[in-house]
């Protein structure tokens, strides 16, 4: 009996020590993971890129990596190539005549039922004392951006490394885990791994339904550049919280070259479609993809992003229909299949 509660002893003094030294270097165990996911959910790409033959040469899985971020950085390129020029410009004539629209807008307000209050603190000087502050956050804000871009090298890195080596180093976990067990819980990753997979098609979905909702409404409102602000903003969607306030920010800049009713309607096009996105869009698009609950798809991204930022956003709902995976193998369905069925699972999965 004395050794039982020894070995319990011990036990639980060695998950203390694991949960204090993971909390810790929880920065590099998230930044670890969420390449894993990155590098689950990216490896489908990366295959087809590899089984591409021209002629009779096809690239391997590292060159078909490099294709990949190749693509994506020149794309990206070429769309900021295009469309920054004439928005900057834009952007100039607006500041010069900024004391003209103010006064204008002074005028306009002046005219409303308590106008003539609100007008006067309407003025070049107050406005340039925000606009100050606004630019010295935007200053601040990529500042911060350049100090993530060590991590984002290191988290492309990684997932890059996870891609082209992420099948040895899962044979190599599953090694650890004992015989008996190892057949189910191997079929129940590889189930999982097929769910989390299903999740980038349904965040596409969504970056298409806001960047043609986006150019209809822009083009309707008549706002200059409308087309390379809904391709923006269907590209920023794909990063939660901060993606939607770039596009919002850029959006009601571009409208306020031509009027602030057009800036208005950007707003209020932005607040109703973000209510309509949160609590019917994502969590029915969600659902139909990697089979979660509405409800555990708002659960998911409110707790991912407070446990671990901008990056427990991004992949909150792949990591809840993971966790589901496991759960649904070990607690809702807890009977043991035996090893000839385990085994046979798993390599019926893997062909």
């Amino acid at each position: 009996m004395v050794e039982v509660r020894s070995s319990n002893v011990v036990l639980a003094f060695a998950i203390a020590v694991g949960l204090l030294l993971a909390y810790f270097l929880r920065g590099p165990l998230i930044l670890i993971y969420v390449s894993i996911i990155f590098a689950v959910v990216f490896t489908p790409i990366v295959d087809k890129i590899a089984h591409a033959r021209i002629g009779k040469w096809s690239p391997g899985k590292g060159l078909s990596i490099l294709i990949l971020i190749v693509t994506v950085l020149l794309a990206l390129s070429l769309f900021l190539a295009l469309a920054s020029p004439p928005i900057v410009n834009d952007a100039q004539g607006l500041s010069s005549d900024l004391p003209n629209r103010v006064r204008g807008l002074q005028e306009r307000v002046s005219r409303l039922p308590l106008g003539d209050k609100i007008a006067p603190k309407l003025n070049v000087g107050s406005l340039e004392s925000y606009l100050g502050a606004f630019i010295e956050n935007i200053f601040k804000f990529f500042k911060g951006v350049a100090g993530g871009v060590t991590a984002l090298i290191t988290l492309i890195i990684l997932t890059a490394y996870f891609i082209l080596d992420g099948r040895r180093a899962f044979n190599w976990a599953m090694s650890l885990v004992p015989q008996r067990s190892r057949g189910r819980l191997r079929e129940t990753m590889i189930r999982a791994e097929r769910r989390v997979q299903r999740w980038l098609g349904g965040q596409l979905l969504l970056m298409l339904i806001l960047a043609t909702a986006s150019c209809v409404t822009f083009g309707l409102l008549g706002i200059r550049y409308f087309y390379a602000l809904a391709v923006f903003g269907g590209l920023a969607n794909f990063v939660p919280i901060l993606g939607p306030i770039a596009t919002v920010v850029l959006a009601s800049l571009v409208a306020a070259i031509d009027s602030w009713w057009k800036v208005l309607g950007v707003l209020v096009f932005y607040a109703v479609y973000q209510q309509l996105e949160n609590s019917f869009l994502t969590p029915r698009i969600m659902k139909s993809t990697v089979d979660l609950p509405a409800v555990t798809v708002v659960i998911a991204l409110l707790v991912g992003g407070e446990l671990a930022g901008l990056l427990g956003a991004i992949v909150a709902v792949p990591t809840a229909a993971l966790i589901a995976t496991v759960a649904n193998e070990y607690l809702v369905q807890p009977d043991v299949k035996s090893d000839a069925e385990a085994d046979s699972l798993a390599q019926i999965s893997t062909r």
